[in-house]
């Protein structure tokens, strides 16, 4: 199936819990990240910050091993279930969606950042 990639040739990815159902993230893909996830079972996105493809975990360890890859009907954004080892927000908590907009914290703080990121 073809993906419909965006002018600056990213698609938009969700990240769910392939156990859990939780939204684990949402990021940004091209191409090459994309046939990177698909080639090797580990998620991989684009970094439009740093203009480079990043393996999820490559610095904490806390890889995104893929279970299965949905396209959504318009074909312009991925679902991607992971088996999530660590947490999955560079934060600490296993979800980047851990508070509410009025900034009440939901979720679960699992790792030190600083100690993960110590370089």
């Amino acid at each position: 199936m073809d993906i419909n990639y965006d002018k600056n040739g990213l698609v938009t990815v969700v990240v769910q819990d392939n156990k859990t159902g939780k939204i684990l993230m949402v990021a940004w893909s091209n191409k090459e990240a994309v046939e990177l996830t698909i080639k090797t079972g580990y998620a991989h996105y684009f970094s439009r910050s740093r203009k480079k493809i990043w393996k999820k975990g490559e610095e904490s360890g806390h890889v995104q091993k893929i279970t299965e890859i949905l396209i959504d009907c318009d074909c312009d954004a991925l679902l991607y279930k992971v088996h999530q080892e660590g947490g999955a927000c560079h934060t600490g908590y296993d979800s980047c969606f851990y508070r509410t907009v009025d900034g009440k914290i939901v979720g679960n703080k699992i790792f030190d950042p600083d100690k993960v990121y110590a370089n």
